[in-house]
């Protein structure tokens, strides 16, 4: 199992990034894909995930600027991150999982990680 994530950088507040999350080594349409970041200072925060349907969770500090989206042909995840903040900042992390779980707001338990991609928000 391998998650590849790339599309992190500096951007100023107001500003758009776009994640994406390549994934290789087991069937991507059986898995909830989910992000989730770790700010500086402080805590980890489960950001947004995508389920197996498509249907898609945020977290309340993001929704409304935050999209999530799957392609289960491309084995990818998308992150499209708008109207930018400078508390976004962190390192983004993606993460899949298909086991029913209560230990995160997505509801499953995130089995396999990626090496995170630095997000910073500043002018």
């Amino acid at each position: 199992v391998q998650l590849v994530e790339t599309g992190g950088g500096l951007v100023q507040p107001g500003g758009s990034l776009r994640l994406s999350c390549a994934a290789s080594g087991f069937t991507f349409g059986d898995y909830v894909a989910g992000w989730a970041r770790q700010e500086p200072g402080k805590g980890f925060e489960w950001v947004c995930g995508v389920y197996m349907n498509s249907s898609a969770y945020c977290a309340d500090s993001v929704e409304g600027r935050f999209t999530i989206s799957r392609d289960n042909a491309k084995n990818t995840v998308y992150f499209e991150m708008d109207n930018l903040k400078p508390e976004d900042t962190g390192v983004y992390y993606c993460a899949i999982g298909r086991r029913p779980s209560w230990s995160n707001p997505f509801g499953y338990a995130m089995d396999y990680w990626g090496q995170g991609t630095q997000v910073t928000v500043s002018s």
